[in-house]
């Protein structure tokens, strides 16, 4: 067992069978033992470690249950990697992707195996106290983002991973259907929200190509020097758009020790610790970086908030319809709350 690995989980079991023919099949298998592990961490897609000999590799599937409409789209995760890890190190190369799902019941995709540390919960021992590492962390994530956004997004495959045109709109538009889809009560907080974002939406900083959900626990980092990230890895809702949506959704998730509870506790405590630089040093470095005008980055910042809500909606939605029993998720509803009056009180100082 891995030590970032744990026993497959009953309900999320694959077909060991079906997926070792098909990967004998693919050339990959070639006639050794196939091991299946589970990477626990993460709410979503769901992702398990293969070990065919001395080899590893990593599958990607969606979670149980029905799908929203486009999402947890590992056929196009894949094709995103393919087209992004030729001129962007730290996107892992994918290795095969089926789209048949008489495999595994739904389509899936083998990436290559990456190792290092990800940070979610607690400082792991190669950072522990050291509050000079802890800020080059946060800068080397900063600078990585700086280094995505740089990408020359003009040429395929990388100009035909999405259209940069209306772009906001659309993720507006897009976001507010699937909090319409999950929701289980009325939450008129929300509604005054969904409200502000529609009237105060700006026009666009340009186009880059943006993961679209950049945070601390989205990156490993080497264990003999954990300032250097290694892999940026969940790239399924990765396109070509406005590049402050992504600073947005990494400042969202960088509490700070002065946060209120629900901003410091629903999504991880650890930059609230001594050291990490501040949302306003992450801001300030990537304004020298670019040269981008952030007078307005408290938009992207309520907008990515706001995501946060929707998505945690949409997990307690599966458990509250009964088609996932992890119990993680039953205290889904009380975060989305949470962190509605966290965007809702940043709204106010806009």
């Amino acid at each position: 067992m891995s030590a970032d690995t744990r026993p497959v989980r009953a309900e999320e079991q694959l077909d060991l069978a079906a997926l070792g023919a098909y990967l004998e099949r693919e050339g990959l298998l070639r006639g050794r033992p196939l091991e299946i592990e589970q990477f626990p961490g993460g709410h979503s897609n769901l992702t398990y470690l293969l070990r065919m000999g001395e080899e590893e590799s990593v599958l990607r599937r969606p979670p149980l249950g029905p799908l929203a409409p486009k999402a947890h789209d590992m056929v196009r995760e894949a094709r995103v990697l393919r087209a992004v890890s030729p001129v962007f190190a730290p996107a892992p190369r994918p290795l095969a992707v089926c789209e048949d799902a008489s495999i595994l019941g739904v389509p899936f995709y083998l990436m290559e195996r990456r190792s290092g540390l990800v940070i979610r919960r607690e400082n792991p021992p190669q950072i522990g106290g050291d509050l000079g590492l802890r800020r080059r962390v946060g800068e080397a994530l900063l600078d990585t983002l700086v280094q995505l956004h740089s990408i020359d997004v003009a040429h395929p495959p990388v100009s035909e991973i999405g259209k940069p045109a209306g772009f906001l709109e659309r993720q507006l538009t897009g976001w507010f259907g699937r909090w319409q889809r999950a929701r289980t009560r009325d939450l008129p907080a929300m509604e005054r929200l969904i409200e502000w974002l529609t009237l105060h939406r700006p026009a666009s900083a340009g186009a880059s190509l943006i993961h679209n959900d950049y945070k601390l626990d989205n990156v490993m980092l080497d264990p003999a020097d954990p300032a250097r990230i290694v892999a940026v890895l969940d790239w399924e809702m990765a396109t070509l758009g406005d590049p402050l949506v992504d600073l947005g959704i990494l400042l969202c998730y960088w509490p700070e020790a002065q946060d209120p509870p629900a901003r410091r506790d629903s999504i991880s405590p650890v930059t609230t610790m001594p050291g990490w630089p501040t949302r306003a040093e992450l801001v300030e470095r990537y304004t020298r970086a670019t040269g981008r005008d952030l007078s307005g980055i408290g938009y992207y910042e309520v907008f990515a908030i706001f995501k946060i809500a929707v998505v945690l909606q949409q997990i307690y939605h599966r458990y509250y319809l009964g088609q996932t029993t992890d119990e993680r998720f039953a205290a889904m509803e009380d975060r989305v709350i949470g962190l509605v009056d966290v965007a809702t009180a940043l709204l106010e100082r806009q």
